[in-house]
């Protein structure tokens, strides 16, 4: 069943008029608020229908705007008082009693376009406007950073064994065979599209499962974190003895910054996408000017060797395994990136790079990984195998570096955060949350005055750290997550989707030039 709604009006139609049961009066040709439900079992179109003539439609609708569309919110019982510190007078209270729901929505800010489209989306333009401050300046951070050198890095996985690859797959003699007698060689062109469905779902996939180090996998990618660890360290120390400095001296005359994303490459494991910048020594003043003697290419070259060179030795699982030698692949991608239009067709943006690095961060391995395959099922059987060896050698040694990697099956192994940056690379998340929680109350507060508000003015009072000046005393109880039923949830995810539309549609407009 097919179900056509339109949210811009609370006015209802017939009841029988079920191709579109809302309609702005004022605009028949227009459909921005047209929600399309498809694919809906009979028993969700009936929950979707009953929430549409309901009584309460309007507060639920408004709701639903307030979380911007939430698929997963978080439903909320209780009070708040804001309290003045010095004298202790209650300036205003809260409860949801208020609530025309009698219960608060809270956005479950979940950052996976899987789980929430809307929170993803809204963490992405987050990412967007963090990455992109620390290449062309702005949000607090001063513009001469579009000056100094920054590259975009990329740093990958080495090769575990042989899996099938874009392009032509591994052309070579077809009379080589593996251990266990199996082709060593494919030939075949895996691409995208109808006609090569069938052989891009192999790609990613290992042409021998039994010669693949799915061990060895597995302990890369939970000590990830700790070889780029490594990789920056080392970065710091090459740094200093170009500048001939000792390494502790280094913060005195230069300082790298960075944001780094994580990506799931097909094969399940991971890499790191990174912006590194160099700036000139800490001040309590902000972003100083890098020392001229580091060029962007020199800085790539610097990057290059330390990432070629680094390594990180662990330990085996339990008596049973062996100690590794972790290292980066051979795959290593160091860009320029301009702030500018740039002349060299081989260097990158300031927006390109943002955008790219904010898209994979709302990203898990379930979106890259195809979670059906006999690969990735391997991974999860080596990942609980490992988890229990390991459990076995807590057991008695009374420690293990690996005690907790069951936890992390979900990840493929992989712990660390998928979207991490440098303490002075640019501004943080959460000033990015606590100016949007200003700038609405602000807005809320010029509509209600009719007084004109210029937020692009008032941006560096929106963004400063500034303490509060009350005290919030809140008791909550947490009601659960989610919407009441599957048709309500539908409906959510329909008005994510057409949010998303909507906004691209305006951004084309924007970017074509007016006739």
């Amino acid at each position: 069943m097919i179900v056509t709604v339109d949210l811009s009006t609370l006015e209802p139609r017939p009841a029988a008029d079920h191709d579109r049961v809302w309609r702005r009066d004022d605009d028949e040709d227009s459909d921005r608020g047209v929600l399309k439900l498809d694919n809906l079992s009979p028993e969700v179109s009936q929950l979707v229908l009953a929430r549409l003539v309901s009584k309460n439609f309007g507060a639920w609708a408004d709701t639903l705007a307030r979380v911007g569309n939430c698929v997963r919110p978080v439903r909320l019982r209780g009070t708040s008082d804001r309290i003045d510190p010095t004298t202790g007078e209650v300036l205003s209270s809260f409860s949801s009693t208020d609530h025309p729901l009698g219960v608060v929505h809270v956005r479950c800010g979940n950052r996976r376009a899987s789980e929430c489209p809307s929170c993803s989306r809204l963490y992405a333009a987050d990412m967007f406007h963090l990455i992109r401050a620390g290449v062309t300046g702005g949000k607090t951070v001063p513009e001469s950073v579009g000056d100094h050198p920054l590259l975009f890095v990329t740093l990958t996985a080495p090769s575990f064994g042989r899996v099938h690859t874009s392009g032509r797959c591994h052309p070579a003699d077809t009379t080589r065979r593996c251990p266990h007698g199996r082709p060593l060689d494919c030939g075949v062109v895996h691409a995208e599209g109808v006609e090569g469905r069938r052989a891009a779902g192999l790609l990613g996939q290992p042409l021998c499962a039994d010669c693949y180090d799915y061990a060895s996998h597995v302990v890369w990618q939970w000590f990830a974190p700790d070889l780029w660890r490594r990789f920056t360290i080392a970065l710091h120390r090459s740094l200093a003895h170009h500048l001939g400095i000792p390494a502790l001296a280094l913060p005195e005359v230069a300082t790298v910054q960075y944001a780094k994303v994580a990506e799931f490459q097909r094969r399940g494991a991971v890499h790191f996408h990174a912006l590194i910048r160099l700036d000139g020594p800490r001040t309590t003043d902000g972003v100083t000017n890098p020392p001229g003697a580091v060029t962007a290419d020199l800085l790539a070259r610097l990057v290059t060797e330390a990432a070629s060179a680094v390594q990180l030795h662990v330990p085996a699982v339990d008596d049973l395994d062996v100690p590794r030698r972790l290292v980066f692949g051979r795959q290593l991608d160091v860009r320029v990136v301009r702030s500018h239009r740039p002349d060299d067709d081989q260097a990158l943006t300031a927006a390109q790079v943002a955008g790219y690095l904010a898209k994979y961060s709302t990203k898990t391995a379930s979106d890259d990984v195809a979670t059906t395959t006999a690969h990735h099922r391997r991974l999860h059987t080596t990942i609980a195998d490992l988890d229990l060896r390991a459990q076995v050698a807590t057991l008695a040694t009374g420690h293990s570096p690996y005690q907790l990697l069951g936890h992390w099956g979900r990840m493929l192994g992989f712990r660390g955060h998928f979207a991490t940056k440098s303490r002075r690379y640019s501004i943080t998340l959460g000033q990015l949350r606590r100016a949007r929680q200003r700038a609405q109350a602000r807005i809320a507060a010029s509509r209600a005055t009719g007084t004109p508000l210029d937020l692009a003015s008032l941006e560096a009072d929106l963004l400063a750290d500034e303490e509060e000046s009350t005290l919030v005393v809140g008791r909550w109880s947490y009601l659960g997550s989610g919407w009441a039923d599957e048709g309500e949830t539908a409906l959510a995810t329909a008005a994510a989707a057409r949010a998303r539309e909507y906004a691209q549609e305006r951004a084309a407009q924007r970017r074509t030039p007016a006739q």
